[in-house]
């Protein structure tokens, strides 16, 4: 071999061996071909190809083979593609729409955060799954399933403007559904129009299926009290209703439906119809699945006519359970939540809640908020609070009367006992009940406080002293579970305490004995651990008003002369028109003497 050839065969070879290095497909480009065969051997599978924002859609549609049989199926090349997805941003929300079932895949909730200071989402992902359900041409079709087309792009709009995003999916030419979504400048509503057009013969079906499925996740500190406050909420007509809170329910809604509500302890998922639903079939389920509130389900009946295009009109609520601004939304959404039942609903809904936005109105600290509607409550109620007074000091006068009827009738003859003593009542104009029916007046009211301020959306992450969420129990210190508690409450502490020193102070004051001295001890130990995970906004409540009733009675007892009172009740005696006897003592006497002859 000469020189000349072996030269010509070297530079051959680093031709060769440049070209290889030269042309070695980079990393991206690798990462990029194996994802795209990934797809391809998914789609040959019958599976949705993978989201990878290195392959392009277009790339996928050139190289894979159409399938001709998968083509005739209804929707059937609506079955492969890309998620793509939209975010619709305004002052209060920002929720994302994904191209994949045209749904709403998140929803976050500016402004507010997680009980770990977290952006609040109220779900996202596959936790939230929507779409039209019903059969054409034989084959059953999820629209949550299937990828639609859209060319819009991400919307952010503030005050009061609007805009609408457009997801198309296809059946054929001029046959398509049509999900059109809305959103205003200001607000927690999304409008979602439902539209379908050309495909009224292939949807042989009275009714098209909307199916609602969704897993919230937890939100506040105690998930044992938020999952016992969540459940699903519904309109039927003029009722609003819900299912059970405690446990697992299901209910068939034969009337027409006018929203439902996927509804958590302070935040909801409200979808309401113009036209509402025809029927509905609603679910709610418990799990012990650790951060995991409750599972939702709701399956809503629309109406559809075979001889038209139809079109629904539907709109989302995203937002908190604060009464006020479900109020303004209107359609008795400020229904889910609860405030009580009977009386307790009536003052909450007319008298606390108006009164709790005035002083909302200035601004103050919460805290102070409640200081003062404490004392407004105490104020109103202070003339009860005298009578109640009045009454048990009336009965600690006449007390020494009360023990020499009993030293000369004794203890053998009830009966003949409490007609002496109902007796001396009458001739002393002395009601024995007087200090007991102020007291049952003031119940309402208390049990009101009991259901408002649990509730109460404003309290949510506001900071009071040593109370850092007023929403959720403080914590003095915590342990290892005893019978399922594992902390304890400073401000159910302080509550208790101050109760107890009431009670003593009632006691000390009324002349009580026997059971009814110790049952007033016994009351505010069990109401410790029933409380202690409760809002400290509610025990701070319950301690500023036994604070306020014992500084009250302090009051009433310096304007009150136990001897004045005495003698008051001596001159009732020689008065004949005191003596008349009410309805009330004629039947306990009557009583008392039916009682006494039987025992002869």
């Amino acid at each position: 071999m000469d020189r000349n050839t072996l030269i010509g065969l070297l530079l051959m070879f680093g031709i060769i061996a440049g070209s290889f290095y030269l042309m070695k497909p980079s990393d991206v480009e690798i990462k990029k071909e194996q994802a795209l065969q990934d797809s391809l051997a998914r789609v040959k599978q019958g599976l949705a190809p993978l989201a990878d924002s290195t392959i392009a859609a277009t790339e996928i549609a050139t190289v894979q083979p159409v399938d001709s049989a998968a083509l005739k199926l209804p929707f059937g090349a609506a079955k492969f593609g890309t998620e793509q997805i939209i975010t619709l941003e305004n002052d209060k929300i920002i929720a994302k729409i994904s191209s994949k079932g045209g749904r709403v895949k998140s929803v976050e909730l500016k402004g507010e955060t997680n009980f770990n200071g977290k952006p609040l989402i109220l779900f996202e992902g596959d936790h939230n799954r929507f779409g039209l359900k019903f059969n054409a041409a034989g084959e059953n079709i999820n629209t949550n399933d299937l990828y639609f087309a859209t060319a819009d792009t991400d919307v952010k709009i503030s005050g009061e403007d609007a805009k609408s995003i457009k997801l198309q999916l296809t059946y054929g030419v001029d046959q398509y559904i049509e999900y059109v979504y809305t959103l205003k400048g200001d607000g927690y509503n999304i409008g979602l129009d439902i539209n379908t057009k050309g495909i009224q013969n292939k949807i042989d079906q009275k009714s098209i299926a909307l199916d609602w499925e969704t897993i919230l996740l937890q939100k506040e500190q105690n998930i044992d009290s938020e999952r016992q406050k969540s459940t699903v909420y519904y309109k039927e007509v003029d009722n609003v209703d819900h299912l059970s809170e405690s446990k697992d329910d299901e209910k068939e809604l034969k009337e027409k439906v006018e929203w439902i509500a996927f509804k958590q302890h302070y935040f909801s998922n409200i979808l309401s119809s113009k036209t509402g639903f025809s029927t509905a079939n609603v679910n709610v389920k418990s799990t012990i699945e650790d951060e995991v509130v409750k599972l939702y389900s709701a399956t809503a009946q629309l109406d559809y006519a075979t001889q038209k295009d139809n079109s629904y009109s539907l709109s989302f609520f995203f937002g908190p359970n604060q009464y006020k601004t479900l109020k303004a939304e209107g359609h008795d959404f400020h229904k889910i939540i609860n405030m009580g039942w009977g009386p307790m609903r009536w003052i909450n809904q007319f008298i606390t809640v108006p009164v709790f936005d005035f002083l909302d109105n200035f601004h103050l600290s919460y805290g102070i908020v409640i200081l003062i509607l404490t004392l407004l409550l105490k104020l109103v109620l202070s003339p009860l609070t005298y009578k109640s007074y009045l009454s048990m000091a009336k009965m600690r006068v006449l007390k020494p009367q009360l023990d020499e009827i009993k030293a000369k009738v004794g203890d053998d003859n009830a009966a003949l006992l409490q007609q002496e003593q109902m007796k001396l009542y009458k001739t002393a104009g002395v009601n024995p009940l007087g200090g007991c029916l102020p007291l049952v007046l003031q119940m309402p009211f208390t049990i009101a406080f009991f259901y408002f301020f649990p509730n109460l959306f404003e309290l949510r992450g506001e900071s009071f002293l040593f109370m850092k969420d007023m929403s959720t129990y403080d914590t003095l210190f915590t342990f290892s579970p005893i019978f399922g508690v594992n902390h304890v409450s400073l401000m159910c502490v302080l509550m208790t305490l101050t109760t107890l020193l009431t009670t003593w102070y009632n006691n000390a004051t009324s002349g009580a004995t026997g059971q009814m001295k110790y049952i007033g001890y016994f009351m505010p130990l069990i109401f410790f651990f029933v409380l202690n995970s409760f809002p400290a906004g509610l025990n701070y409540y319950y301690f500023l008003s036994a604070i306020l009733t014992f500084l009250t009675q302090l009051i009433i007892r310096s304007m009150v002369n136990d001897d004045k009172i005495l003698a008051k009740l001596e001159d009732n005696k020689k008065n004949p028109k005191v003596q008349k006897k009410s309805s009330f003592q004629s039947r306990m006497e009557e009583a008392m003497r039916q009682a006494q002859q039987n025992k002869k």
